[in-house]
């Protein structure tokens, strides 16, 4: 491995753990300004504050949100888009380079896939495009990897979902982010199945705490090597301290009990 991508990977993952919590905060491009992501500058120093490894946003919002003071904390920049406005939402297409991202002082970059769309033959071509350019700089790539198509009954079905990560894996990606799969047993089979670390997404904004915290535990205990989770940490509210509590389930082996106590004891 390139020195220069071994440092990016350890501004990104836990040198120690290997384990990571990573924030996006791109979605202002799909859904628009929502509550949450309006101070980018505050929503980035809370989550950093927190503990969070990385966060992650369009090629634009690091001159909105780079904050000069506070804690440091990665940076990965999205290089894919739509927008819910299309008539083709799930059809992501390249709106960033892997050069943009190294003039912005990025320790990594990102990319949406949806398998399964009619689309889903040029978001492959984008993919290895990617990952090649990567490789040439020495530059982390995170793959969200979604199943999301007209064949697609159940996108958080196990063995779609292990079918999304081993793709991420197979074309070139440093990590693979995929959905959980609602159970220990079923994520261990995700996780197996690579030999990058695999990350979960949050899904929808959660009203329980203790469903995220649980759904975090449950996944690290799987082989799973954190989270990549945005509505439920900046839409929290308390950011700093659900990180935190996150933190502990993913970088402290915290069992869940632990967590809700730091969150209970700042409630």
């Amino acid at each position: 491995m390139l020195l220069g991508k071994a440092v990016r990977l350890e501004r990104i993952l836990n040198r120690n753990t290997h384990r990571t919590i990573i924030v996006p905060m791109d979605h202002g491009v799909t859904v628009g300004p929502i509550d949450g992501l309006i101070d980018m500058r505050e929503a980035v120093n809370q989550v950093a504050e927190g503990g969070a490894n990385a966060v992650l946003m369009h090629k634009g919002l690091p001159r909105c949100s780079h904050r000069g003071r506070g804690r440091d904390v990665g940076l990965i920049i999205h290089l894919s888009a739509s927008t819910t406005l299309s008539p083709y939402p799930n059809a992501k297409i390249l709106v960033a380079t892997v050069e943009d991202a190294l003039k912005l002082g990025a320790d990594g970059v990102s990319l949406h896939v949806n398998l399964g769309d009619e689309t889903e033959r040029h978001m492959l071509e984008h993919f290895g495009e990617v990952t090649s350019k990567a490789a040439e700089w020495g530059m982390p790539v995170l793959a969200m990897v979604y199943a999301r198509g007209p064949k697609v009954k159940n996108e958080y079905d196990p063995e779609i979902v292990r079918h999304c990560a081993r793709v991420g894996t197979e074309l070139g990606a440093d990590v693979v982010k995929v959905p959980y799969t609602g159970d220990v047993d079923s994520f261990a089979r995700v996780a197996e199945a690579c030999c990058i670390p695999v990350v979960i997404a949050g899904g929808p904004k959660m009203d329980n705490d203790r469903d995220l915290i649980q759904m975090a535990h449950d996944s690290v205990q799987a082989g799973g090597a954190g989270l990549s989770i945005g509505r439920n940490i900046f839409q929290h509210r308390q950011p700093a301290r659900i990180v935190q509590a996150l933190h502990g389930i993913v970088q402290r082996n915290w069992d869940v009990d632990q967590a809700m106590e730091l969150l209970a004891d700042n409630a």
